[in-house]
């Protein structure tokens, strides 16, 4: 059974409870929110849990037996951050995607032609990155995320098609900009919380204590800790005897349309 179909169950308790309520007439008013606390619940976990595929599927891991992980990286680019996390992948020769914010584009055209051109690929982001992109209406948000197409377009000449949402947040709207807007929706395995660790070594652990075949591993090329911990996230990744792919080779998809 999947998330949504889930939501059969609450309408099989009201069905139940209307002819109950006629019995047990005390149990109307704390019944109702029942049902509606567990609608409520599992509507609440689709829309914040990319994962789940509630309004839409999302490419979360590839399915493989092969030892091959891949790395992501959101909110860039960021002059002086992006551009140790981008020395540091060029030393150890590794491929990585960064899901960029449009809005960070201008100003910052060379690094996201040095992303290009040493071989890691560009995802969209969004431009704004609102706080409240998740409430836009489909046209607005349509409007959003091809914006940000273009400025990708006019830096390196090509147009995006991996997509993911800010925040992780699905909603009915973005599915149907994702279909409009042809985008392959990307979310991740393994979320590094990156944003709000303390202690690298932590940040490490939590990393590389879970890491399965296929993993998506979300980072942020915005956190100075991430940059810094880097070249011993990706030496333990090899130790484990794990190899690290580009995104779009692990799941065999196109990268820009």
């Amino acid at each position: 059974m999947t998330l949504r179909q889930l939501n059969i169950v609450p309408i099989v308790l009201l069905a139940a409870y209307i002819p109950l309520s006629h019995f047990y007439p005390v149990i109307e008013w704390w019944g109702l929110g029942v049902v509606f606390l567990l609608q409520l619940s599992v509507l609440v976990y689709g829309c914040m849990n990319i994962s789940s595929g509630y309004f839409f599927r999302a490419l979360c891991k590839a399915e493989t037996k092969e030892q091959v992980i891949a790395l992501s990286f959101d909110d860039g680019p960021h002059p002086g951050r992006t551009d140790n996390i981008l020395d540091t992948l060029k030393k150890y020769n590794v491929p990585a995607t960064f899901f960029c914010i449009g809005k960070n584009i201008p100003g910052n055209e060379p690094l996201l032609q040095r992303i290009n051109s040493e071989g890691h690929i560009i995802g969209n982001h969004s431009y704004s990155h609102d706080f409240w992109f998740d409430l836009f209406g489909s046209k607005k948000m349509l409007a959003d995320l091809q914006q940000m197409d273009e400025e990708v377009k006019r830096v390196i000449g090509q147009k995006p098609v991996l997509f993911r949402p800010p925040y992780g947040v699905t909603t009915p709207n973005m599915s149907n900009v994702v279909l409009k807007g042809k985008y392959i929706p990307i979310g991740w395995s393994i979320r590094s919380l990156d944003t709000t660790a303390k202690d690298k070594q932590k940040l490490l652990l939590r990393i590389t204590g879970q890491m399965k075949p296929g993993d998506i591993i979300l980072l942020h090329d915005s956190i100075e800790m991430t940059a810094d911990m880097l070249p011993e996230l990706i030496e333990t990744i090899r130790n484990k005897g794990f190899r690290i792919e580009r995104l779009d080779k692990m799941l065999k998809v196109n990268a820009y349309a």
